[in-house]
Formats: C-alpha cells, structure tokens, sequence
C-alpha cells in the first residue's frame, strides 16, 4: 500500500519561486475574502443580534493563534501540501495523513456548496428569480464544464478577482461612512447585544460561524514553494492578510447592521444587497449583486477546483481508488474526479443550508487546525538548518484548545452538522479501505 506521504522527492520536482511579497500579500487577502462575507454577514445576528461585528472579532483574534502555527511551518518546510504535509511529518502515520488531507478536501466542497447556494439565492434573483437550489445546482454544473474544459485560476486571475472582491466590500464601506456623515441609520443597533443563548454562548456561536469568513488563509500555504523568501515573505503576508481583511469585515458587518434591521440581515442570503438598497448613496443594485456573484462564485469555483485536483492526486499515488486518476482523452483533465466532488457538492446543496454548509465547512478545518497547532510543538524536536519564524509557544498551544472547543456542540452548532461531517469523513474511510482491500487482492494475485 502507497503511504500518504506528502513530500517532493528530488529538487527537481520543486516548483519555480516566482512570487514576490506583494503578490503573495494579495492572494491571503483574496482567499480570505469571498463568500464568507458576502452571504453569512447577517447569520451572525442570529447569535448575538445587532452587535454582528463582534464574532468577527473574536473570531480574527483566535483564528491568528492559529496562522502563528502556520507560519512556522511554513518557513520550516517551504512546500505545498499544507495541513497534510505537517501531519505527515509531526505523527508519521499514513491513516492520519490522509484523513487530514481528505478533512481538507471534503471542507472545500463543503465550501463550495454553500458557496453555490449563496449564488442561486439573493444576488442571482436580481437577474433573474429561480428558486436558490435551481441556481446553486446551475452553477455546481458550470464550474464541472469549467473543470472539465481545463481551465485553472492563476495567480494573476486571482490578483483580479481579489481586486473585484475589495471593489465590492469598500462600496459598502464607503455607503457607511456617507451614512455617518449624513446622520443615516443606526449606529446604535451596533452595541444592541442580544445573544440567543447567554453571552459566552452566543458569542462562541457568532464565532464558531464567523470562522468561515476567514479560514480562507489555509489555503495559501500552497504557495510557499512557489514563493521567493517564503521565510521571510510568509509570515508578514498572513499576519497582514488576516488583519486587513479582518478590518475590512469589521467594517462592513458594522455598516450592514448600522443600515438593515437585524431581522433582515439574518433571514437574507444576500445580505450585502440589502446595505446597497437602501443606502443613501446611490449604487447600481444590479453591478453590485455582479460583483457579489463574481465573489461568491470564485469561493466555489476555486474550492471545485482544488478538491477535483486533490482527488486526482490521491489516486495517483494509490492512496484511494485508481479509478478517480482517469484522464478525459482529448481534454486531459481527471473527470473521474471531478465527477465525484460534483456529485458530493450536489448532495449537499439538495440537504443543506448555507448557515449549516458554512457550519460544516469549519466544524472541518477546526478538526485540521487542532492538529496543526499540535504538529507545531511536536515539530520542535526537529530542527532545520535555515532561519523561520518561531511562534511564541503558547500561541500554537491556546490555539488548539480554541479549535478544540469550538468544534464541540457548545457552540450551537446543530446535530445535522455534525452527521454531515461525520458522513463525510466516513466516506474517506471507505475509500481507504476499499483501497487497501484491491491492492491486497491485487498483491495477493502476483
């Protein structure tokens, strides 16, 4: 049986390190940004009602415990594969490996789906009105065609896009400032707390699902290989990243709940249009809900994408069934795999939500970052011979405590989360074992 080991084998398989600081800067920035905020801004409200800014607070202040691990290992081992990679190399087992790598798969999916229910909901109505699951299950058929077609997002797409999604969030800013300045709207309704479950609770809840907006960053551990000083660039690019998206979304969650009553934004799945509507500083409706489908989308089409690859990758190196490494003939792309993470992503935007995908997709990293922080510590007792960032000791560890106690049901989190990931995970398993089952078969034959 193939080990999922997650490593380059030769210097000739490292990839071209051809992204500078700046580069690398913009695209944390931009995985961060993207669904999260555009269509679960309001969910929030549901936790601590007008007071939406404040999980998303909480949330970027424990959510940085956790890029202190990730930029120490970045720096120690500058290659692609993130979580998988460290896991690998922190408990050397290969079933760990590959649950971590399939958790990581399964939650951009997971992503992706609400991501696609986000699409087909408010901002695709206001061109045209389809029921949100036509329009999600439209879209999860376009991103396939685009997959199959073989077409992938590049850096430079991705500078674009972020600049496009940026675009979009400083309207809304700048829609808040001219409210303030024009003595519009409720400032007030920023500080009304109400939590649905108690303070600790609500707040926790708030988190637990503001998380979502910003987990984006794990993704970008993919390009440390690629990154020209990934010792010294990386580090000062998620620190940043995090922290000037993080000031972004503070923003426009206090713009939101200041001009749309609470119990709109949380029963909105376009939320961020609802600030433009009835915002005294005129912007097109329709060029905003543009961009908020163009933002939304690429979260899904990225995510698709990534998981597709992944997939493909896993059963090139045998660690899940050969059949997912089958390459279409003439358009060279693994429609095996694309065809499996379709059909997963379609399942869920027919028995969820987006509140309860989003819930999912972090209830899934929480897992991945709890061990990540682990990994930290136990990496320490293997050294390398180049200068990196060192987290603080304590950082890493409070950090998996948090991811820790976020994913347990205190949080509010329902039951059919839980089952959701539970399933998914399970699905990994059985992909495992049946593909130990063949190659044993297959050892035993020869």
């Amino acid at each position: 049986m193939a080990e999922a080991t997650i490593e380059p084998d030769s210097a000739q398989h490292s990839l071209k390190r051809v992204i500078g600081r700046k580069v690398l800067l913009l695209f944390v920035v931009g995985d961060i940004l993207g669904a999260g905020i555009y269509a679960l801004v309001g969910k929030a409200a549901g936790y601590v009602g007008g007071a939406l800014w404040l999980p998303f607070l909480v949330a970027f202040v424990l959510a940085t415990l956790t890029a202190t691990a990730y930029a120490e290992l970045v720096g120690k081992y500058p290659r692609a594969a993130g979580a998988a990679l460290y896991a690998n190399k922190a408990f050397n087992i290969p079933f760990v490996t590959f649950i971590v790598a399939f958790a990581v798969l399964m939650s951009g999916i997971t992503s992706a789906s609400a991501a696609a229910l986000a699409f087909g909901g408010r901002y695709l109505n206001e061109f045209v009105s389809l029921p949100a699951i036509v329009g999600a299950f439209a879209f999860l058929g376009l991103v396939a065609l685009v997959n199959l077609a073989g077409i992938s997002e590049s850096v430079k797409v991705n500078v674009v896009l972020t600049v496009i999604e940026a675009f979009g969030l400083l309207v809304i800013i700048a829609i808040g400032v001219y409210a303030l300045l024009s003595g519009d709207g409720h400032p007030a309704r920023a500080l009304e707390f109400h939590p649905a479950n108690g303070a600790f609770l609500g707040v926790l809840g708030g988190t637990a699902l503001a998380f979502y907006a910003l987990i984006g960053f794990e993704d970008s551990v993919n390009l440390a290989e690629e990154s020209r000083n990934p010792q010294r660039d990386y580090p000062r690019a998620l620190f940043g990243g995090l922290a000037l998206a993080s000031v972004i979304y503070l923003a426009v969650a206090f713009t939101a709940t200041t001009l749309v009553d609470t119990k709109t934004l949380m029963t909105s799945t376009g939320p961020l249009l609802e600030v433009v509507k009835v915002a005294g500083l005129a912007f097109p409706p329709k060029l905003f809900a543009l961009i908020a489908l163009l933002a939304v989308g690429n979260t899904a089409l990225i995510n698709m994408m990534m998981a597709s690859r992944l997939v493909y990758g896993m059963a090139r190196e045998g660690i899940v069934p050969k059949v997912f490494a089958t390459v279409h003939a003439t358009r060279a792309t693994p429609w095996a795999a694309i065809l499996f993470t379709v059909v997963i992503a379609a399942v869920l935007v027919a028995t969820g939500d987006v509140g309860n995908l989003a819930d999912t997709t972090v209830l899934l990293l929480l897992m991945v970052f709890t061990l990540v922080n682990v990994a930290v510590l136990v990496l320490r007792g293997d050294p390398v011979e180049h200068d990196h960032y060192r987290a603080p000791s304590w950082m890493p560890a409070l950090g998996a405590v948090v991811c820790l106690v976020l994913t347990l049901p205190v949080t509010g989190r329902g039951g059919d989360v839980y089952v959701r990931a539970g399933v998914l995970i399970a699905v990994g398993v059985l992909l495992w074992f049946v593909n130990r089952m063949f190659l044993s078969e297959r050892e035993r034959s020869s």
